[in-house]
């Protein structure tokens, strides 16, 4: 098999065309925590069917990452990428239409659909037109890009809604997805799977992937610890501040800013540092053993806390997190270069499914928690329980997994 390194200008042009893409995709994810205060005033939303709506987009993405893994294996970036951002751009038109419960949840669903690839197309290229040892560094500063995009998601989203509505918004947004649109066709190379071929007993299938035991000893992390941080990142951190530490809109805002600026440090200083300390798969599985419980002691705190855990405190949650940024590069190494589309899309699976449950559960438990007769406050805590159990057992099955790494 071979790879098809490209030169240092090319390969700067693709990460900057696939980083907008990127971008648009978390900042999408995102923006239902900034706006969920307009969204209950305007729909009367509980906080379940805020945590269904805002899962909405990751059920979406979720769906269609196991056949975009062999899509982007047999057509390739360039193609998949515009044609799926298609499909976004008509979910944002539709959700900026809506007049319903329904029709927003739809249209969410439809946008994560058609940023489903906005990742796994760009780390798939990077897989073949990448030196190796430059591979998790793209990685890392691509979730510095989706930090921006998050970043994106708070202040200046919160400045633009009185000025021009959040129907608008979206619909500028569907514009500028447009043009990225355009510039993948310009300036992402075609894609020649000669070129990725494996040998003859590689078929390339899902099953090796699944029956793969280091795969194995991720799926519970992907989906409780990774999948519950994008449903902190993307939607309960707003209301937590809103709801538990007594925030007014503008301040949560300000809070998501802080938290999203920091996660974009984080992610920029990783990207250095991961090429030195993390050069393959047992690299990882160590770092991954000390690092991935920091978040764990974190949120504890925040639950012991309540009231007085703020933006400070989601804030230094989410950087403890970084740790958990090195489990994607390292499936894709793990595996062969004719299996890395589908590997990296299996992994998203977990990812997005796990984003979705959670983000929906937590509203649940909340509104269970207050059907009982407790107080709100009380609420977030039990469902924040909820989710710190599930991750430090999650956590626990990797480190038995790999207990002789």
């Amino acid at each position: 098999m071979n790879k098809v390194i490209l030169p240092k200008q090319k390969a700067i042009t693709i990460f900057l065309v696939f980083a907008l893409s990127y971008y648009i995709s978390n900042l999408l994810r995102a923006i239902t925590a900034t706006i969920s205060p307009n969204l209950i005033s305007e729909f009367d939303l509980s906080a379940g069917d805020l945590g269904l709506l805002g899962g909405g987009y990751f059920l979406g993405f979720a769906a269609v990452q196991i056949p975009l893994g062999y899509l982007l294996d047999n057509k390739g970036p360039k193609k998949i990428v515009s044609y799926f951002l298609l499909i976004a751009v008509l979910g944002m038109i539709s959700f900026s239409l809506s007049e319903n419960f329904i029709t927003l949840l739809i249209s969410r669903i439809l946008i994560g659909i058609g940023v489903g690839a906005c990742l796994m197309g760009p780390l798939t290229a990077y897989r073949i037109w990448y030196q190796d040892e430059t591979q998790q560094r793209a990685n890392s500063w691509m979730l510095m890009v989706g930090a921006i995009g998050m970043l994106s998601s708070s202040l200046p989203v919160q400045f633009f809604l009185p000025i021009i509505g959040w129907r608008m918004i979206f619909i500028t947004l569907a514009l500028l997805t447009i043009f990225c649109i355009i510039l993948i066709i310009f300036f992402i190379p075609n894609w020649n799977k000669a070129n990725i071929q494996s040998n003859s007993n590689d078929n390339g299938s899902l099953k090796e992937i699944w029956n793969n035991s280091f795969f194995k000893s991720l799926v519970p992390m992907g989906f409780f610890n990774y999948g519950g941080l994008f449903a902190i990142q993307t939607l309960w951190a707003g209301p937590w501040m809103i709801k538990v530490s007594g925030y007014t809109p503008e301040q949560s805002a300000n809070g998501l800013f802080l938290i999203y600026f920091s996660l974009l440090i984080s992610f920029l200083s990783w990207g250095y540092l991961v090429p030195k300390i993390s050069k393959n798969v047992s690299d990882a599985i160590r770092l991954l053993k000390f690092g991935a419980p920091l978040n764990l002691i974190v949120l504890a705190f925040i639950i012991y806390l309540g009231p007085k855990a703020g933006a400070y405190h989601w804030a230094f949650f989410a950087v403890s997190s970084v740790f958990l940024s090195l489990t994607q590069p390292a499936v894709g190494m793990a595996f062969s270069l004719s299996n890395a589309g589908k590997a990296l899309t299996s992994f998203n699976l977990l990812l997005f499914i796990g984003a979705f449950a959670l983000q929906w559960i937590i509203g649940v438990i909340i509104d269970l928690t207050m059907n009982l007769g407790y107080s709100e406050i009380s609420g977030f805590r039990f469902a924040m329980i909820f989710f710190l159990l599930t991750s430090f057992f999650s956590y626990l099955f990797f480190l038995i997994r790999n207990y002789k790494n």
